[in-house]
């Protein structure tokens, strides 16, 4: 297949744009930076979706401009023609730096110019993708602190938005995406869990304090943790490309979440220390304040469609997931 590929040269996307070119697909990865020494079985196309024709909305309503007419096509534009997928993992890293307003406003900016730019491109062609994947994330859902009588729910896709900051922030992104429907597309909207590697996202930063003998859960330890092993949201990108069942949300999380407390033990037990100094919730959002949240609450989220249409999980389970990531 021919596939366009945005966020190509993230955490997620570095190892997605590998993979498809393993496997003989055509990638063209659309960037606003092309790295300094590219994969030669990939091409590079500059784009900047946030300058020139980016949607202009009242901030606060974050809706697309259904009648807008599209920009002029130009080379990134036109390297969507005759795709058959194009796989949207564009956006400002949400635990980058503290949330100014400023801050808060480049995470929703940069998710929802990058689709609405694709929804514009892809408006015009002729030759139309077959279907879109787009990254959203499992903060749909609203953040929970581990108290009170929805705290262990157990939410599939068909769980409503929440309310707060990351909810409304993926509710918008999704906006976007499900436009691309009207153009007759299967759109598929990837609600990303937590994503577990040694390289990179939030267990590259957990693993420091555990060597030093210091690790342990954070607040309370009762708040969810819905992760997932990288292979696996690779793998879920994979066979939604190629099963034409798969299109709405699709949760991409392994199917036994675990609360805090478990994951900080578990990882203790894979490295061999003991998860013994917990960090007071206080602590974390004096230092980090409204992203403490991110830390600090969390949901029970099943991946109930990918179960259902037969993905084969390959780390479902945390334990085994860890010692694949840190023993391999």
């Amino acid at each position: 297949m021919k596939i366009i590929l945005t966020g190509g040269t993230g955490f997620i996307g570095y190892s997605l744009q590998k993979t498809l070119a393993l496997q003989g697909h055509k990638v063209i990865v659309l960037t606003r930076r092309p790295p300094k020494n590219p994969e030669p079985s990939a091409r590079f196309v500059l784009w900047d979706p946030m300058k020139g024709g980016a949607w202009q909305p009242e901030r606060a309503a974050i809706q697309p401009p259904m009648n807008e007419q599209p920009r002029a096509a130009g080379a990134w534009q036109n390297s969507l023609n005759g795709a058959d997928a194009c796989v949207n993992l564009a956006g400002e890293p949400i635990a980058a730096k503290r949330w100014t307003k400023a801050q808060k406003l480049k995470i929703i900016e940069s998710r929802c110019d990058a689709t609405h730019a694709l929804a514009q491109a892809i408006q015009k062609l002729d030759k139309k993708p077959k279907m879109l994947i787009n990254a959203s994330a499992v903060g749909f859902y609203g953040l929970a602190d581990g108290h009170g009588p929805y705290a262990d729910e157990t939410l599939t896709e068909e769980a409503p938005a929440g309310t707060d900051f990351l909810a409304q922030t993926c509710k918008a992104w999704e906006t976007h995406a499900i436009r691309m429907e009207d153009f007759g597309l299967r759109v598929v909207r990837l609600r990303i869990g937590i994503v577990l590697e040694k390289n990179g996202g939030a267990l590259q930063k957990m693993i420091p304090p555990f060597k030093f003998f210091i690790g342990g859960p954070l607040g309370d330890g009762r708040q969810w943790m819905s992760w997932i092993h990288r292979e696996d949201v690779v793998g879920l990108i994979l066979w939604a490309l190629e099963n034409s069942k798969v299109s709405g949300p699709l949760n991409a999380t392994a199917p036994n979440p675990v609360t805090m407390l478990e994951f900080a033990s578990t990882l203790g037990k894979v490295m061999g220390r003991p998860s013994l100094a917990a960090v007071p919730g206080f602590v974390l959002k004096t230092l980090l304040g409204e992203m403490s949240g991110l830390l600090l609450k969390g949901r029970r989220i099943i991946p109930e469609k990918a179960l259902r249409l037969g993905y084969q999980f390959k780390h479902p389970s945390l334990e085994p997931a860890l010692r694949a990531i840190l023993h391999n």
